[in-house]
């Protein structure tokens, strides 16, 4: 082939650090539009973000020329700089080190809009934990649950 083509669509998400310095209600858009520009710059268009106060699910489309875990990195490292300036309640703010992501199949991506739209309902009857535990066990990822939710 003389191009390289890709089309790979990654739900991607990671949490607060130490639950110590939540995402105020009032900031979730802002932060995920922050976001959304991030990804854009890393040519990496982004479908859909949301979040609660505690963590965010991204579903964007991968760059061919980019590195998953630098990706993340970049989105982390920028936000949590600007989220800073939001104000003295983010002065610590931090995300975890960690994080997950799932490829998605083109056919599941409205499903997983859908899904990620609806986030503060969906936290009203399930904690992030067994929302992320279910995950792990729908995609046959392997993990140690002791260290699954340690601090860095």
């Amino acid at each position: 082939m003389s191009q390289s083509l890709s089309q790979l669509y990654v739900h991607l998400v990671f949490h607060i650090k130490e639950n110590k310095i939540y995402i105020q209600k009032g900031d979730v858009a802002r932060v995920c539009s922050y976001i959304a520009g991030i990804l854009q710059q890393q040519g990496c268009p982004p479908i859909q973000i949301n979040g609660i106060s505690d963590h965010i699910h991204i579903l964007c489309v991968l760059s061919k020329n980019i590195a998953l875990a630098k990706l993340i990195q970049n989105i982390k490292v920028a936000s949590s700089i600007w989220i800073k300036t939001l104000g003295a309640h983010y002065r610590n703010f931090a995300w975890q080190k960690g994080y997950a992501a799932f490829s998605v199949s083109a056919s599941v991506c409205d499903k997983t809009i859908s899904y990620i739209l609806r986030q503060e309902e969906h936290h009203q009857k399930v904690s992030f934990k067994d929302e992320l535990l279910r995950f792990l066990q729908e995609y046959n990822i392997e993990y140690d649950e002791r260290y699954l939710w340690v601090e860095d």
